[in-house]
């Protein structure tokens, strides 16, 4: 991983030269007061009360709804009325979301409400309460399609990200808005300086990665949370189908009712461009952002639960080695929960990490942020560890090799090449959980391959891949290969409806309040499970992509494929006494969808492995695995979580 650029923290010029002449004409007194030390927090001096709110709507040059007008895009600001008044501008923090009417933000689903002008009076989320009183404005942008705006939902496609980037656009002096949605009376952003940070979860998280994708000038950060870097993998992994639709049932979902009466063309185009098949269109390069890496201009805070089974880890290890690539500035928390706001799983510590990090993004305030550890990993529940770099400096990929053991299907994991095969037939009633609660038993449904019990702690980082020769009996076949910790541990229950947390009644307020718009929100706790065994990583693919990660094609029974799975980066320790292990396997119900036959694979050991990134590479493993071999496993089922639930559809969670 290239090596981390130190941030530079933000000051015009002109402020530097303005404060150098003032230093040497202003009297004794004044001088020793513009000598005074550079803010490092921004305080809460603004009237919430008093902020001024307003909708404006913006130009976004586009005609989705195809009603021969250019659609607009409702964008509900609150901001403090006091800088406005001093003639100061301030900057901005925005999310644009397709949740604010339908579906509602956060753990409580809340949405917009408006007063009789149309004003905004309750935003979702906390971001206004806390922000605007320390002199930064919010900013709610309805994507096309959705609540007040015009236009239609394509996605993450061009319509979706352009509804966010046309409002940056706007406030930087680059596009139009009006302040109503079919009039011609301009509205100008004279109160912003433009220096927008942008910030969501879910599908909000993933229009700001596609905005920062279009290296838009005036985004200064982004903060995406559970987001998708690439719209391909939401709903396939290597032609493997994650989903029993398209986006075009999603588009359907959040579309507001005049969007629907309007948007079959869109619907349709979705329908055509994404064929179940599992194959690569032009419809998926254009929501792929991690190709547009390169134009990255902004900072990224990510944020992940590392058992996100909606949004998967896939989308954080591709996006983070990509930002990484191209220098991007970035900083990492990485929970045990699954789809889950980090207001959610630990609200005191990331609100002042968040006010920090967006003091120093958009304020500039040399708070010492960009200085401190690039990553925050949970590595039991509240139980946090930082990183100095993510990936760790010496993580090092790590090939492991499968071999057969003394009964069929419980082989060995180890660093020396395998022999032999190992056959499975695809249950597609089974999942992860099954195999893994029966990794010490010949089951026909998967082969299972297991470490000695550690020596000592073993730290897997980053992205692994799994690369499987298989022979197929059948036309069609899918592919499951998953990583698991085999030992008792607490961990957070992310197969719980909660995701790994328990809302809780008290609450606790965060920002000021008004009659509309309360600060307080419900307290939670995490949500435990004891567990025999930890799923660690996972990763799909139809054996038919195996020539290719873009089209599939037919297999001929008999003659053997090799293909490279790719599985999803983690962070996770594996205890001293703990066992890793390997399993391969057919369809992960819940996770993947089974292919059209029920096939039968011979896996070739000697050119099957794995590559795992360990945290000081082959001696690590090497080390760790040098004790005697363990006694024959006691064979009882082990306890996990439940099945993984039925995918999710919508890249929300519980919505």
């Amino acid at each position: 991983m290239p090596k981390r650029t130190r941030f530079t923290t933000w000051r015009p010029l002109a402020t530097a030269a303005t404060a150098a002449l003032m230093a040497t004409l202003l009297t004794p007194a004044a001088a020793d007061a513009a000598r005074q030390p550079a803010p490092r927090e921004s305080r809460p001096v603004h009237s919430y009360e008093n902020a001024v709110r307003e909708a404006v709507w913006v130009d976004t040059g586009l005609d989705g709804d195809r009603d021969g007008k250019a659609d607009r895009v409702a964008v509900d600001i609150v901001r403090p009325r006091e800088p406005a008044l001093q003639g100061r501008k301030v900057p901005v923090i925005m999310d644009a979301s397709p949740y604010y009417s339908c579906c509602g933000r956060g753990n409580e689903s809340q949405k917009k409400t408006y007063d009789a002008n149309g004003d905004v009076t309750r935003m979702p989320l906390y971001y206004d309460n806390y922000f605007v009183p320390r002199g930064y404005a919010f900013v709610g942008v309805d994507l096309a399609g959705t609540n007040r705006s015009d236009g239609c939902v394509d996605v993450g496609g061009r319509s979706d990200i352009q509804s966010a980037k046309a409002v940056v656009d706007w406030l930087n002096g680059r596009a139009k808005a009006y302040t109503t949605r079919t009039g011609t009376t301009r509205a100008k952003a004279a109160w912003t300086n433009g220096r927008t940070g942008m910030i969501g979860k879910s599908w909000d998280g993933t229009i700001a990665n596609g905005v920062a994708a279009t290296g838009v000038e005036g985004l200064k950060t982004i903060v995406p949370i559970s987001a998708i870097s690439s719209w391909y993998d939401y709903y396939f992994q290597q032609g493997a189908p994650l989903y029993d639709s398209g986006p075009e049932w999603l588009s359907d979902y959040v579309n507001s009712p005049d969007a629907r009466a309007k948007c079959a063309a869109v619907q349709q185009k979705l329908v055509d461009g994404a064929p179940r098949t599992g194959d690569w269109t032009p419809l998926w390069t254009e929501r792929d952002y991690v190709r547009a890496a390169r134009k990255v201009k902004a900072s990224v805070f990510l944020v992940h639960g590392m058992q996100d089974l909606n949004v998967r880890m896939k989308h954080v290890g591709q996006w983070w080695d990509a930002l990484a690539k191209n220098g991007v500035e970035r900083k990492i928390w990485l929970s045990r929960t699954g789809h889950v706001d980090p207001f959610d799983f630990r609200r005191g510590a990331w609100v002042e990490t968040l006010h920090r990090w967006f003091d120093h993004e958009l304020m500039g305030y040399d708070n010492g942020i960009d200085r401190e550890p690039m990553a925050d990993v949970e590595r039991a529940p509240d139980q946090w560890t930082t990183s100095r770099t993510w990936p760790p400096s010496g993580t090092r990929a790590t090939t492991l090799r499968p071999d057969r053991g003394a009964q069929a299907g419980v082989g060995t994991l180890g660093l020396h090449r395998g022999h032999g095969t190992e056959t499975f037939t695809d249950d597609p009633g089974l999942s992860e959980t099954d195999w893994a609660a029966q990794i010490d038993k010949s089951t026909p449904e998967k082969a299972g391959f297991v470490t000695r019990p550690l020596t000592r702690d073993l730290r897997l980082s980053g992205s692994s891949e799994v690369t499987v020769t298989a022979t197929p009996s059948t036309p069609t076949a899918h592919l499951s290969a998953v990583l698991v910790d085999i030992g008792p541990a607490t961990i957070r229950d992310y197969a719980d409806a909660g995701e790994g947390i328990t809302t809780l009644t008290d609450r606790t307020c965060w920002g000021a309040s008004t009659a509309g718009d309360s600060s307080c929100f419900k307290e939670t706790k995490a949500k435990t499970a004891d567990v025999d065994y930890t799923i660690v990583s996972r990763g799909w693919a139809d054996l038919g992509n195996h020539a290719s990660d873009l089209t599939g094609a037919p297999l001929t029974p008999g003659q053997r494929y090799t293909i490279t799975l790719d599985l999803a980066a983690t962070d996770h320790v594996v205890p001293k006494g703990h066992r890793l292990a390997l399993i391969v396997a057919g369809t992960d119900k819940g996770l993947i969808d089974p292919p059209a036959d029920t096939p039968r694979l011979a896996v070739d050991l000697s050119r099957t492995s794995a590559r795992v990134p360990f945290v000081g590479g082959a001696t690590a493993f090497a080390r760790a695995t040098t004790g005697a071999a363990s006694a024959t496993p006691d064979v009882t089922l082990l306890d996990g979580v439940r099945d993984p639930r039925t995918a999710h559809r919508v890249p929300e969670g519980s919505q």
